[in-house]
């Protein structure tokens, strides 16, 4: 195989490698099924965890994913290859090793995605410098086995590399960071409910004969001893601020479970069925609520279908979600909390993942 094979060899091979991550990163299950999904995701779990800010991240994310694209076309065209486009994208990996060494140092390496292919190709950040390394060093070959740039046009530069991070801002445009919710046909119809029953009761105490007025004082004492030690027993913990009471007033009240779903995640849907047989099981399981991610909310009727109960819900925006999932964290995310402490936090699929008789083995400890 002569230079000139070789050398378009490693082109395509390069070319490809970042197209490839530009496209993963744009990309949930499917290619480009869910463009802003996947770089809001990425801003979260990759950007985020490096200081970048709410304001900053949407930007950079969008820049650097456009130049990946750039980088890739620009190695198949023969325009300043050598001197400009070659020396920029060893550049630009010699970067990627330098953070992915940091984040090894740090957690080993053999755990968690890099975010190099974003969510689509998961990628510990060991292999992740591997596979840089070897482009680096596949780049190097190149660069020296080219001959010199002829006639090139700079400008056919800056039009990719602008064209390329443009698009990026049209497929994947930013979003104001909103909280829209939705609460269930459910959540209204019980209230609807409560009001009546409480009307009932009023009118019926209202009705009451004196006779019931004259119970004897040593049954509504040991009644009311009876109702101060039940009171006792259920108070729990001293009450703090959880910080999810901008989803539900009431939240930091009581034991609750808060959950943060996907409505077309199948964790999520056999999370929330498992909460819906709990909650059968014992008439006294705290009061389950969701926050939904704004990701295929057309599916959420056949989320509750499936659990085989309509819980009270929340929609908020993809980035808001992952921050308040936390750092870190994954769907299915299943809180239990008692006043507003967090007595277990159930996430992902791992060793952290929801499990029905764990938390029942926690609430009747």
């Amino acid at each position: 195989m002569n230079k000139k094979n070789i050398a378009w060899a490693i082109r395509i091979v390069i070319a490809l490698l970042f197209i490839v991550s530009a496209v993963a990163k744009l990309s949930k299950g499917q290619i480009l099924d869910s463009p802003y999904f996947a770089i809001s995701t990425f801003e979260v779990k990759q950007l985020y965890t490096l200081g970048f800010s709410e304001t900053i991240a949407p930007y950079f994310s969008r820049i650097l994913i456009g130049i990946e694209f750039a980088l890739g076309f620009l190695l198949l065209i023969n325009h300043h290859l050598k001197r400009i486009t070659i020396p920029i994208t060893i550049g630009l990996l010699v970067v990627f090793i330098g953070h992915l060494s940091y984040v090894t140092f740090l957690s080993g390496g053999n755990t968690g995605n890099c975010g190099c292919f974003g969510e689509l190709i998961p990628m510990t950040p060991i292999e992740a410098i591997i596979k840089n390394i070897i482009a680096v060093g596949l780049l190097v070959w190149l660069w020296k086995i080219l001959e010199n740039d002829k006639k090139s046009n700079f400008w056919i530069l800056t039009t990719v590399t602008l064209a390329c991070i443009l698009g990026l801002f049209m497929i994947a445009p930013m979003k104001a960071s909103t909280t829209s919710s939705f609460e269930s046909t459910e959540t209204i119809a019980t209230e609807i409910d409560s009001l009546n029953s409480d009307s009932t009761k009023i009118t019926t105490d209202l009705n009451l004969s004196t006779d019931l007025l004259d119970k004897s004082k040593d049954s509504l004492k040991t009644k009311t001893e009876k109702v101060t030690e039940d009171v006792k027993k259920d108070v729990g913990p001293k009450s703090v601020f959880s910080g999810y009471s901008e989803f539900y007033a009431d939240i930091d009240k009581g034991q609750k479970i808060l959950c943060f779903f996907v409505p077309g995640c199948e964790h999520c849907r056999d999370a929330a069925r498992d909460l819906n047989a709990l909650q059968k099981k014992h008439k006294d399981f705290p009061q389950v609520q969701i926050v939904f991610m704004d990701e295929e909310a057309e599916k959420i009727p056949d989320f509750f279908k499936y659990a085989g109960k309509q819980f009270p819900y929340k929609v908020i925006d993809v980035i808001p979600f992952w921050t308040k999932l936390g750092s870190g964290k994954d769907t299915p995310g299943v809180v239990y909390l008692h006043n507003g402490n967090v007595i277990k936090f159930f996430d992902g699929i791992a060793e952290k993942a929801f499990n029905s008789k764990a938390l029942e083995k926690v609430i009747y400890k």
